[in-house]
């Protein structure tokens, strides 16, 4: 949410924000507001005005009183009832305006980096560099759930009895693979000098609309029927919200967390669920990092969230790429992001398994996250990117360790956790 005085000093700005966006159908919200904004500062203006001279009425009240005049008196009384009826007609005024305000400027997207590119959608997203030396072997490589099959490793039939689409049941080296890969993510993390947290996995509707837009909250989030609470689609929900209302001081800052959390997800959009395969669905785990920080810092916590999200992918020799999104593809509250993309030998291309967003102050504004500074107090940054996300992360995984005979390599980082095996050995 934008700082309403931009809006007051600088419509202009914010309108050719919203078209670098490519979201036209907003720029009327930009004078709508700021009409209302207009008219909430004189009702608030006269409402004051107001309250002084009712305050100034009812001190010469006694007075006329003690001189024994009672006719004036008695105006004078009628003078204050009538100036406090108005008074509360126009607090009644105040509080719909800034109800009418708050609900436009939640729409109203952030202002971009000015290092964001333009583009309409995520086809002009922009590659920013290569990591690893992304290979395709001679052999076949199958689909995912095929290599998952030959280890009796995940059954979706019966996840689909139970469920529906967009679930999965994993079992044996497949689930341990699973539970290693979020396992070695921690420790890589904690390694990293980030706090680890296991978070709430529900969160109320005022947490929600403060971490997200309509948009993404209506296609994401799944509400807990007859309760104020939803489902969290990624950890940084909760572990954003831990912070609501909360007055940081600097020299706590930053607070550097990594969070583990299952995730709930509609999916609702274009790209649908998922019927055979576990790159799209319904409920998945991961291992999120988040920062919040003072503003000027940032910029420098964005280059090393997304940087640690490659680190953490090359640790197991999986080639990656970042893709800087372009404007169009940047989510509302988002100042600048960037997707980390792993290298699939099967379909020879790059494919998203994590993204980084830096929200600017947009999310501390809406749940009044501050910073006690020796000057006064300020909105904080916050910022988020995955680590892993399992299973989708088991499909570049599994593809970039197959050998020609069927069986996986496991890296040495990951051994540890899977008993000490260096391989893996189809059943089927």
């Amino acid at each position: 949410m934008l700082d309403i005085n931009l809006l007051r000093t600088n419509k202009e700005l914010v309108k050719e924000n919203i078209k670098k966006k490519f979201q036209d159908a907003k720029l009327p919200l930009v004078d709508e507001v700021v009409e209302l904004d207009k008219k909430f500062r004189e009702a608030k203006t006269e409402a004051d005005n107001l309250r002084a001279q009712r305050n100034k009425v009812s001190k010469e009240i006694g007075g006329l009183m003690k001189q024994g005049l009672k006719e004036k008196a008695e105006e004078a009384k009628k003078e204050v009832q009538e100036i406090g009826q108005r008074i509360v007609d126009l607090e009644a005024l105040e509080e719909k305006l800034s109800a009418d305000i708050k609900k436009i400027m939640l729409v109203i997207p952030n202002i971009i980096d000015q290092s964001v590119p333009i583009g309409k959608d995520d086809s002009e997203n922009v590659e920013i560099e290569k990591y690893g030396d992304p290979i395709v072997p001679e052999y076949e490589i199958p689909y995912h759930v095929d290599i998952m099959e030959s280890f009796d490793g995940i059954d979706l039939d019966a996840a689909r009895r139970v469920s529906g689409n967009g679930f999965y049941y994993l079992r044996g080296d497949i689930a341990r693979l699973h539970s290693s890969i979020l396992s070695y993510a921690r420790d890589f993390m904690i390694d990293h000098g980030f706090t680890y947290y296991i978070p709430p996995f529900m969160i109320h509707g005022d947490v929600v609309t403060g971490v997200m837009s309509f948009a993404e909250m209506e296609n994401m989030m799944y509400k807990i029927e007859g309760e104020d609470l939803y489902l969290i689609g990624t950890s940084e929900h909760s572990m954003i919200g831990k912070f609501i209302n909360q007055i940081l001081d600097e020299k706590d800052l930053p607070q550097k967390l990594t969070s583990y959390s299952p995730c709930f997800r509609k999916e609702v959009g274009a790209h649908g669920i998922e019927e055979r395969g576990v790159y799209r669905i319904h409920q998945f785990e991961k291992q999120e990092m988040v920062v919040v920080c003072k503003p000027e810092d940032s910029m420098k916590f964005y280059d090393l969230l997304w940087q640690t999200s490659v680190d953490f992918f090359r640790s197991l020799d999986i080639p990656v790429r970042t893709l800087e999104c372009c404007s169009g593809d940047l989510a509302d509250l988002k100042v600048k992001s960037c997707d980390v993309e792993a290298w699939s030998p099967r379909q020879n291309k790059y494919f998203e398994v994590g993204s980084c967003s830096n929200l600017g102050d947009a999310q501390a504004r809406r749940l009044g996250i501050r910073i006690k500074g020796e000057n006064g107090n300020y909105y904080a940054h916050t910022l988020n990117n995955t680590v892993v996300a399992p299973p989708r992360m088991l499909i570049a995984f599994l593809e970039n360790n197959l050998n020609a005979d069927g069986t996986v390599n496991i890296p040495e980082p990951l051994r540890m956790y899977m008993g000490g095996k260096d391989k893996l050995i189809p059943k089927k």
